[in-house]
């Protein structure tokens, strides 16, 4: 777990704001929505960017189509995960440097994002989460499963999902 955090929330005042992200606009598009309607413009509020890495999956010595998967494969798909990580934690943090008056904090856990989106948010003691909706049809939502009902269903914090507008 890498957690950047600010002396200054100590205090109790504002709110600690979860906003889950990842590398699609839907993220980015909830994170702008929140920064424009949600966070106090007087700087009280506390933004913790989270961001659910997907777990690397074990695999075995050899893959079904019989390649040997050596550690520097395994290393190259763990530096290719970190790479990801990354892009989506720096591109919320330039949306968040627009504005001046928001406390930025940023999480990064692995797991399945489900799972980690409500554990984080209990664990940090969030008072709201956002999150956009890859707005899935009925069928995909049965095939892929949704996060953000997920963590509307499961996270003991509100839950804020965040549909981008059909362009």
């Amino acid at each position: 777990m890498a957690m950047a955090s600010d002396d200054s929330t100590a205090t109790g005042a504002g709110r600690r704001i979860v906003v889950a992200v990842d590398e699609g606009e839907e993220s980015m598009h909830a994170l702008s929505w929140c920064l424009a309607n949600v966070v106090s413009p007087a700087g009280a509020d506390t933004l913790v960017l989270l961001h659910a890495r997907r777990s690397r999956p074990v695999y075995a010595a050899m893959d079904g189509a019989g390649y040997i998967l050596t550690s520097d494969v395994m290393a190259s798909v763990e530096r290719h995960a970190n790479a990801v990580s990354a892009a989506a934690i720096d591109k919320a943090k330039r949306i968040c440097a627009e504005h001046l008056h928001v406390k930025v904090e940023t999480l990064v856990e692995s797991g399945d994002p489900r799972e980690v989106i409500c554990d984080a948010t209990d664990k940090i003691g969030a008072d709201l989460l956002v999150m956009g909706s890859h707005g899935y049809g009925f069928i995909q939502r049965a095939f892929l499963g949704s996060v953000s009902n997920h963590c509307a269903q499961n996270c003991k914090c509100p839950v804020l999902i965040v549909k981008r507008p059909k362009e």
